[in-house]
């Protein structure tokens, strides 16, 4: 039981509602409703109470909220005394992520970070999430938010930030290539693939369509970039993978079908990693900390 998901619980138990307790607090649903269950297994009990249109907690959940209330006041208090007897860091601190992660997470990261340290520049850049690791290794980039299948791998250190379930989609446009997919049996080895260039969502789009069990995909393209890959998507070009929360940020997301079932495709960890040997310099500290607050 770690203090993100005390601050999770001590929500929902105020709001009793997922939608606006994972709204608030930058999950999805799903990994809202995967903390609680994980608590809930933790302490052998149920928490909650649900149907379809209640939320209410149980006994237990309310002794838990008590419980919550007093350790997040203590936590809170805690933080805030280290916070002023912190030195004032100053200097720039090097930040690569997707352009979507920049306004879906980053901002949760970047408003206590520099209320923290107002004095520390920040620089950011965007780019391909998939090369996250790379511009770590290269010492292009002090931190970056980056995906993962599961524990991210040495010589990263990361702070898991969600868990991002992954679609695949096809276009509503009217064109060939819906004209194929709305048929009775779809034909998937006549369907135009559009792959991303390398990463977690190529990997999982590769374990996809050989599940299909079609044979050799039929590519149409294969681009960098998850929003460039949904662009191609929605003018019709083929079929392709993203993660659902770069379809819910994106533009052209009205014109986008999803076309696989929840869980068909595995989701993946976010989380804001550098480099093990650089995560004792003060200002890549400094910003670690902060995501590993509530």
């Amino acid at each position: 039981m770690d203090i993100r998901t005390l601050t999770l619980f001590q929500h929902l138990a105020t709001s009793l509602h997922f939608g606006q307790t994972a709204q608030a607090n930058h999950v999805s649903p799903s990994g809202l409703s995967r903390a609680i269950q994980r608590l809930e297994q933790e302490l052998g009990t149920p928490l909650l109470l649900r149907d379809n249109r209640h939320v209410s907690l149980t006994p237990a959940g309310e002794q838990l909220l008590h419980y919550a209330n007093d350790q997040l006041t203590q936590w809170h208090q805690l933080k805030r005394s280290l916070t002023q007897q912190a030195q004032q860091l100053s200097g720039t601190v090097r930040i690569y992520c997707s352009v979507t992660a920049a306004y879906s997470h980053l901002p949760q990261l970047l408003d206590p970070f520099r209320q923290r340290h107002p004095e520390v520049e920040i620089q950011l850049t965007t780019g391909d999430a998939a090369s996250a690791l790379a511009r770590l290794q290269a010492q292009e980039a002090d931190v970056a938010i980056a995906a993962s299948d599961g524990q991210f791998a040495k010589p990263f250190a990361f702070q898991i930030l969600d868990w991002v379930p992954v679609a695949v989609i096809g276009p509503k446009l009217p064109c060939q290539v819906q004209r194929q997919l709305a048929q009775s049996e779809v034909d998937w080895g006549a369907i135009p693939l559009i792959l991303p260039e390398h990463g977690q969502t190529r990997r999982r789009l590769e374990t996809w369509y050989r599940h299909k069990q079609v044979g050799k995909p039929k590519i149409y393209a294969t681009v960098g970039g998850h929003e460039a890959l949904l662009s191609m998507v929605a003018l019709g070009c083929g079929v392709g993978i993203a993660p659902q929360v770069v379809i819910d940020n994106s533009p052209v997301k009205s014109r986008l079908l999803t076309l696989s079932e929840e869980g068909e495709v595995p989701t993946f960890n976010l989380g804001v990693g550098c480099l093990a040997q650089r995560r004792e310099e003060p200002l890549i500290k400094a910003f670690m900390a902060v995501t590993a607050a509530p």
